[in-house]
C-alpha cells in the first residue's frame, strides 16, 4: 500500500508536508519522531484494541439495507459509526491520539471542533484519564451545536468560543494551534481529522482505517468477498472518509466516493464548501492541499448546514485521490441531504449526521447494477441536529 499513502516526508503525491512556524517545531517534530514506533509496540496494540471493543463498542455493524437496496436496485450496506459511544466515528482517533499523548508524557489535552463530535469524543477521553482538556469552537457552532456543547461540559471539558472570521471551525483551529504554540510542554493537540501539518493526516487515518479493515472481514462473512464495489462517505476534512477508504486505496476495483457539502449550490464560492469542486492548491493549517481562496490567496469562509462540513480546505490524502482520479468526489447540496436524512429515517428507521446524510444523497447521484455492493459509512447519529430537521419539517408542513 504505497502509491497512495503518505511518504516518509509527508506527502501525498504533491500535497501534503508540515509548513510550520518556528514555534511549533518542537511539538510536531517529537510527534513526527514518536507516533510510529508508538503505535507499534505492543502495548499500545493492546490497550487500544481492548478500548476498542469494550468502551467503544466495536466492531461496529456492517448492516444490510433492504429497502435501501430495493429503491436502488443494487446491493447497499451501511457500516455504522453511529452506534459508537459518543455516536460518531471520532473515539477511534480520540483514543489512539490519547494513548500516545500519554506516551509522550502530555497532561492537557486541546482540541478543535466544528460539529461537536470530535469535541464530545476528546472530552469523553480526557476523562477516561483523568487528562485536563479544551476544546476550541468557533461561536457560530456553540449556537447550533449546543446538546454537544453541554456534553462536553459534563465531560469536565473547558469549551471556549472562537470569535474571529465566519466563527466556525476553521477559526477554531486556528484558536486551538495558538493554544499549543504557548504551550509546547505539556499539551497534546488532537486533531479531529486527516487535516494539519504532517504526521496529523497519516496519524489519523490509521486510527480510522479500523473501519475499513472492519468492512473487509465483515463482508467477507455476508458476501463470500472482502471488496465492495463502491465505497461512499462524506468529506469535510475527510477523517471518517479516509477510514473507510484506507484498505482499498491500492485496490483500483473499487470505487471511492466522496461527497464534498455545496452548501446552497457550487455557483457562488461563499455559498459552498465544496473544496474539491472550487478549490484550488494552497497551505491551510500547515499543510499543502486543495483550499477555498480568492485569486490572492485570501481563505473564502465556507458555507454549509452542516458544522462538521464548513471547512475551507480538505485532507491532502484526499486532494491526492481528486488529482491522480483515484477518488470520485461529488457536490451534494444543504437541500439533497436534508432529503437524503428523511428517507433514510424512512426507509430504514436511521436518523443520519447531517454530514453523513450527504453520503447518502449519492445514492441519486450514481449509477449501480443490480449485483454491485455498495458500502456507505454512516460516519454520526443525528441527534445532535434534530433542530435542524425540526425546522425542515415545518418549512415542509407550511409549504
Amino acid at each position: 500500500m504505497n502509491k497512495y499513502t503518505v511518504d516518509k516526508d509527508g506527502f501525498y503525491g504533491e500535497f501534503g508536508g508540515a509548513y510550520i512556524p518556528e514555534m511549533m517545531y518542537r511539538n510536531i517534530t517529537e510527534l513526527q519522531h514518536r507516533y510510529l514506533e508508538i503505535m507499534a509496540s505492543s502495548s499500545f496494540k493492546k490497550e487500544f484494541d481492548v478500548l476498542m471493543r469494550d468502551f467503544v463498542g466495536r466492531p461496529s455493524p456492517l448492516y444490510f439495507a433492504r429497502r435501501l437496496s430495493a429503491k436502488y436496485n443494487t446491493r447497499v450496506y451501511i457500516k455504522r459509526e453511529d452506534l459508537n459511544h459518543t455516536g460518531s466515528h471520532k473515539l477511534n482517533n480520540t483514543i489512539g491520539q490519547i494513548l500516545i499523548a500519554r506516551q509522550l508524557g502530555k497532561t492537557r489535552i486541546i482540541a478543535e471542533t466544528g460539529a461537536g463530535q470530535h469535541g464530545v469524543a476528546t472530552a469523553t477521553v480526557c476523562a477516561l484519564f483523568g487528562m485536563q482538556c479544551v476544546v476550541y469552537m468557533g461561536e457560530v457552532d456553540v449556537k447550533r451545536q449546543m446538546p454537544n456543547v453541554l456534553r462536553m461540559k459534563m465531560l469536565g471539558a473547558e469549551v471556549i468560543p472562537a470569535t474571529s472570521g465566519n466563527k466556525t471551525l476553521k477559526d477554531a483551529t486556528n484558536e486551538a494551534l495558538r493554544d499549543w504554540i504557548n504551550h509546547p510542554i505539556d499539551t497534546h493537540y488532537i486533531i479531529g481529522s486527516v487535516v494539519g501539518p504532517h504526521p496529523y493526516p497519516d496519524l489519523v487515518a490509521r486510527l480510522q482505517s479500523v473501519i475499513s479493515e472492519e468492512i473487509r472481514w465483515q463482508l467477507k462473512e455476508h458476501e463470500g468477498r472482502e471488496t465492495p464495489d463502491y465505497v461512499l462517505a462524506c468529506v469535510g476534512g475527510g477523517s471518517n472518509a479516509a477510514g473507510a477508504f484506507y484498505h482499498f486505496l491500492d485496490d483500483e476495483k473499487v470505487t471511492l466516493v466522496g461527497a464534498e457539502a455545496a452548501g446552497l449550490g457550487v455557483e457562488k464560492a461563499e455559498e459552498t464548501a465544496a473544496t474539491l469542486t472550487i478549490g484550488s492548491p494552497g497551505v491551510l493549517h500547515s499543510a499543502h492541499t486543495m483550499l477555498m481562496q480568492t485569486s490572492d490567496g485570501q481563505i473564502i469562509e465556507p458555507y454549509s448546514i452542516s458544522a462538521g462540513l464548513d471547512y475551507p480546505g480538505v485532507g491532502p490524502l484526499h486532494a491526492h485521490l481528486f488529482k491522480t482520479g483515484r477518488g470520485k468526489y461529488y457536490p451534494v447540496t444543504d437541500d439533497e441531504a436534508l432529503k437524503a436524512a428523511f428517507m433514510l429515517a424512512k426507509l430504514e428507521g436511521i436518523i443520519p449526521a447531517l454530514e453523513s446524510a450527504h453520503a447518502f444523497a449519492l445514492l441519486e447521484k450514481m449509477t449501480f447494477n443490480q449485483k454491485d455492493i455498495v458500502v456507505i459509512n454512516l460516519s454520526g447519529r443525528g441527534d445532535k441536529d434534530m433542530q435542524t430537521y425540526i425546522d425542515a419539517m415545518n418549512i415542509q408542513n407550511k409549504g
